[in-house]
């Protein structure tokens, strides 16, 4: 496919094209594979983001890309557990991990839009929180990747594993979206790969404090964020 030099120069259109062609030839391949083709088609284009909820999609691409850049948006309302799974992941993995921080901090956010914005108007406490700074964040990127996974909720099961991100205008790497949840824990297993020490308290998925909470049995991954609000995302995967 595409080398990274000519990526670069590629129109939109082009970039567009590429994704749902890589989608459609990729459908199928290992995870492995996905990122190594990310990593051959854009190279120091292409970054990985991470909830840090876990370092799976980073440890595979550090395996694809030694190094690999992962971007983690540090919210200001982070549980301490998320953020010592950022500082360990630093230490520890091939990876060069960037903090993105919103304009203002909380204190700013509460002088400006009042106090507990997240229950007030979490769409926009998000948008403040983690759209813009990931908006910002990736702009010298022309590719990122995510941890996305089809069968976490009904509004991810559609998740290719290469798209386009007509948000952002940029493509869009999903290695594991066709993982499961065992597929993720035998990888960690097998591997020893960092998880957040609240995935075994009772959060299968970690978000900011304020808009998270455990989720009860019989429930789906993420009934835990922005329970009872009517709320499903956040606004970065759409």
């Amino acid at each position: 496919m595409t080398d990274t030099l000519q990526t670069r120069e590629l129109t939109e259109a082009e970039l567009r094209e590429l994704a749902e062609h890589a989608g459609r030839e990729l459908e199928d391949a290992p995870a492995q594979e996905i990122l190594r083709w990310a990593v051959r088609t854009f190279g120091s284009e292409f970054c990985v983001t991470s909830s840090m909820e876990d370092a799976v999609v980073a440890h595979l691409a550090a395996r694809a890309m030694p190094g690999v850049d992962v971007v983690f948006l540090d919210t200001g309302y982070h549980f301490p557990e998320t953020i010592g799974t950022r500082d360990a992941v630093e230490a520890v993995m091939d990876v060069n991990v960037i903090t993105l921080t919103p304009r203002q901090s909380v204190a700013e956010q509460d002088a400006e839009y009042g106090p507990r914005l997240h229950d007030r108007d979490p769409d926009l406490c998000c948008s403040l929180r983690k759209v813009k700074p990931l908006e910002d964040g990736l702009r010298p990127y022309t590719a990122w990747a995510t941890g996305l996974r089809r069968d976490e909720s009904p509004t991810r099961a559609n998740t290719p594993v290469v798209g386009w991100d007509e948000k952002r205008r940029k493509v869009k790497v999903s290695p594991i979206a066709r993982w499961t949840q065992d597929d993720v824990d035998a990888y960690v297993a097998e591997h020893g790969v960092l998880t957040n020490p609240l995935l075994m308290d009772g959060y299968p998925s970690v978000g900011c404090a304020p808009c998270t909470r455990r989720v009860l049995e019989g429930e789906d991954a993420r009934a835990g964020r922005w329970a009872g609000r009517g709320k499903t995302e956040c606004g970065l995967h759409g």
